[in-house]
């Protein structure tokens, strides 16, 4: 397995897209009802862990796909969660519900845990592993904090 993933790094870009839009049109950005500095660091190192290891794969801790059909099935699967990813987006884009915090957070961690699985990579699943449930705790706490 090379050491750079193309298509990983085309997944990051894609499940960005909307978080860029929201930053320009949203100049003030997100209000994070919910602070609890140790859950949000692990999900920040998490989050860097995710988006490293997609697109960065280290000798020795990356051990590739296990065949040309785990790949495909990689891709397929991925395309189409990202591509719900941004349809819930632009669908919920001034929604504010626990449907939306919930689908917009389990969606890219599952994109990370099983890119991580099919890649057989330890450092993007140890990161996810950290991202997830960190990640969908923060959005859930936001959603149903008062105002939320």
């Amino acid at each position: 397995m090379e050491w750079f993933n193309a298509s990983g790094l085309a997944f990051i870009i894609a499940i960005m897209i909307p978080n860029i839009i929201y930053a320009i049109k949203c100049k003030d950005g997100f209000e994070n009802k919910w602070k609890n500095k140790p859950v949000e660091m692990i999900e920040q190192v998490g989050r860097f862990g995710c988006f490293a290891f997609m697109i960065v794969n280290i000798p020795g801790t990356c051990f590739g796909w296990g065949s040309n059909i785990a790949f495909t099935v990689y891709l397929i699967i991925n395309s189409l969660m990202v591509a719900l990813y941004c349809v819930f987006w632009a669908v919920m884009w001034h929604k504010n519900s626990i449907f939306k915090a919930l689908a917009l957070s389990v969606i890219p961690a599952t994109v990370f845990l099983f890119s991580g699985i099919m890649s057989r990579s330890i450092l993007l699943i140890l990161s996810a592993l950290l991202f997830a449930p960190t990640h969908i705790l923060i959005s859930y706490k936001n959603a149903t904090a008062p105002g939320g």
